[in-house]
């Protein structure tokens, strides 16, 4: 590699025992001296220069010096595990976490692969459209993990005790050097699981294990207005995953159901009301289900098949926290589909008397009708 292999120290002319203070000297006198603005034609001197600025980034930042005292210019090679913000800067790797055995199992796990279960549960709440509108507090059961209340989590027998491990003497973590790496590597003892001792006299209840399952029972709270698809978190009432360890935390998704009428709109409450065709025409005042039971709309003369009508306030509770959406009401029109003969004689007089003036929106579409086709 030349001279970007040169130690470090020796390019900025200090010892491996040097403080901050004299490499930062080092540092400006050094990059003052090679800068390439105060060498013109000297190609040499950008150079010089990229590598003192190259040991000045490695040894002004605490943790890379350190590495770098340690592994030398691997520490700094592209994709090296050893460098500044990779997987085994810092010299011991702590595998208490992995749950994957060997050491290809140790590597997957430090970035991420095989972690362990940390006892957090997720479960959904189904509550109605109308619990959703004005809120409600739901009694929910389900099952989780906890410690066992017979040896208090210990795993043994009551009146006995679990021995200490061997393996570990009792830390639950074991270190080693593996041969292809050149650093400590710390994981959990694999005979004690990590628990730092070793149960010779099982409980009856738990068979050891220091866990069993329990339905538990929760109060949740669903706040007014809130939404399809919300979370709310309730901490330490999910799984306990070892007994020396706190349980997680239980998440639970709130599930709308469906109504028969409404649907939502953000703030708002959409629904569709059938009126008769001569109630759109005429006018009328019909009755309409609304979150807050049956109210009245009233639907003016002349109304199309489509038109939406709003009713203040019968809508959600507003996210903002004050007052609530309105109730949009689209109007379908009906039609008839058995007539007696009085009635056809009745709306068959109705169509001469009207002609194309039926509806605005059919003139409109006439009078096109004429301009295209003359």
């Amino acid at each position: 590699m030349g001279e970007q292999t040169r130690d470090h120290y020796e390019v900025l002319g200090v010892s491996k025992s040097a403080t901050p203070e004299e490499i930062k000297a080092a540092f400006r006198k050094l990059a003052s001296q090679h800068h390439p603005d105060r060498n013109a034609g000297d190609a040499e001197a950008g150079t010089r220069f990229k590598e003192i600025n190259a040991a000045w980034q490695v040894l002004s930042d605490p943790q890379r010096r350190a590495m770098y005292d340690r592994f030398g210019h691997r520490a700094e090679e592209p994709g090296s595990p050893f460098a500044s913000g990779g997987p085994f800067a810092g010299g011991v790797v702590d595998f208490s976490d992995i749950a994957v055995d060997g050491i290809l199992g140790d590597l997957l796990g430090v970035f991420g692969v095989g972690q362990k279960d940390k006892g957090d549960l997720r479960r959904e709440l189904e509550i109605t459209f109308e619990e959703a509108a004005f809120g409600v507090t739901k009694t929910m059961r389900y099952e989780r993990i906890v410690s066992c209340g017979d040896c208090s989590g210990s795993g043994s027998l009551p009146g006995t005790r679990p021995d200490t491990c061997s393996a570990c003497n009792g830390r639950g973590r074991v270190r080693f050097q593996q041969g292809i790496l050149p650093i400590a590597v710390e994981r959990v003892c694999q005979r004690c699981k990590g628990r730092g001792t070793i149960v010779t006299s099982p409980c009856t209840g738990c068979k050891g294990s220091g866990l069993v399952t329990e339905t538990n029972t929760i109060e949740v709270t669903v706040p007014p207005g809130v939404e399809h698809g919300a979370t709310r978190v309730v901490n330490g009432a999910g799984n306990r995953p070892r007994p020396d360890k706190a349980a997680g935390d239980l998440e639970l998704e709130i599930r709308v159901a469906a109504h028969p009428f409404f649907k939502r709109a953000g703030d708002d409450v959409v629904c569709s009301v059938p009126v008769a065709f001569t109630q759109a025409a005429l006018g009328s005042e019909v009755e309409v289900p609304t979150l807050d039971g049956k109210g009245k709309l009233r639907v003016p003369a002349g109304t199309q098949p489509g038109t939406v009508l709003r009713i203040k306030g019968k809508g959600m509770p507003r996210r903002t926290g004050i007052g609530r959406g309105d109730q949009r009401v689209e109007v379908t029109v009906e039609v008839p589909t058995e007539l007696t003969p009085r009635q056809r004689e009745l709306l068959e007089e109705l169509a001469k008397e009207l002609k194309d003036d039926v509806s605005p929106v059919r003139k409109g579409f006439m009078d096109k009708l004429r301009e295209l086709f003359g």
